[in-house]
């Protein structure tokens, strides 16, 4: 049984996972090697979950037992006894398999050790470990305790039982599962990351300013903002990370990352986190 949860990671990211973890029960033990991002986590899930009860979406009560459920923690060696990992680190391969590399070494035998990546193959993580079939992808969506799905990727080597075990906790959480075979930016990712290159290759070429690509995609087919938009509340770093997994894993040009993304990150030019992205916040 399930009962102790790991979560490396407390960026935005981490931090919902850790927030539905324990906002459904779960004893959480959140690791980052940053002690002022795990305190800037603490503070985000409080405030959200403050948001969420004055919603009337779960009673106020809740607030206070979800973050005692939360132990934070700088020592990676503090998850030896979780029963179920997740990692929600930099969307970067060595930094991955580094990690499950160590967090194989120290969580027990039994444990499920999950990757929220969006676009890394799990089967390249598992390789890493010598539990290959205790490994699994479980992508989030972001932000965490709003959105509703969770993609689900199994390695090669994943067995039945973590599958399976995995789906229950999806379930747990009341949220939805999508099952993607194990190809480069799963099923989301491989839609959505060219249509949001194509929007920045327009944005490029002159077709149009971002504000009119992006009225032209949220009014004319009813998505909630525009791709554009969509890009700076990701990441631009964070796109063109998956876009990049995307045009290697598959050699095909039409996934090419647009000159104009990889520029704005060479600039600095991250989306919402930095201030600037296609917009200015």
């Amino acid at each position: 049984m399930i009962k102790q949860i790991g979560v490396l990671g407390a960026g935005q990211m981490g931090n919902g996972i850790a927030h539905v973890f324990a906002q459904f029960g779960y004893q959480v033990v959140l690791f980052d090697i940053a002690q002022v991002q795990l305190d800037k986590a603490l503070k985000t899930i409080g405030q959200n979950l403050e948001r969420q009860a004055k919603k009337g979406a779960i009673p106020e009560a809740l607030v206070a037992e979800t973050l005692g459920r939360i132990t934070t923690t700088q020592d990676m060696n503090c998850l030896a006894d979780v029963d179920f990992a997740v990692e929600a680190v930099t969307e970067h391969e060595p930094l991955k398999l580094e990690i499950f590399r160590k967090l194989d070494g120290i969580v027990k035998p039994g444990a499920i050790l999950a990757s929220n990546t969006s676009s890394i193959p799990i089967t390249k993580i598992a390789s890493v470990t010598g539990r290959p079939d205790k490994v699994i992808g479980m992508h989030f969506m972001n932000p965490v305790p709003i959105m509703k799905l969770v993609e689900i990727i199994r390695g090669h080597a994943t067995c039945e039982d973590t599958f399976l075990l995995t789906s229950e906790l999806v379930a747990k959480l009341e949220k939805e599962m999508a099952v993607s075979q194990d190809y480069p930016g799963f099923i989301v990712n491989r839609v959505l990351i060219p249509m949001i290159n194509e929007a920045v290759f327009a944005l490029y070429e002159g077709i149009a300013t971002a504000e009119d690509i992006d009225k032209g995609m949220k009014l004319g087919t009813n998505q909630p903002m525009g791709p554009l938009t969509l890009a700076d509340f990701i990441g631009l770093d964070t796109v063109l990370a998956i876009a990049n997994v995307l045009y290697d894993g598959f050699k095909d040009p039409k996934y090419r990352p647009c000159p104009l993304l990889v520029k704005m990150v060479n600039a600095g030019y991250m989306g919402r986190k930095s201030g600037r992205g296609f917009y200015t916040y």
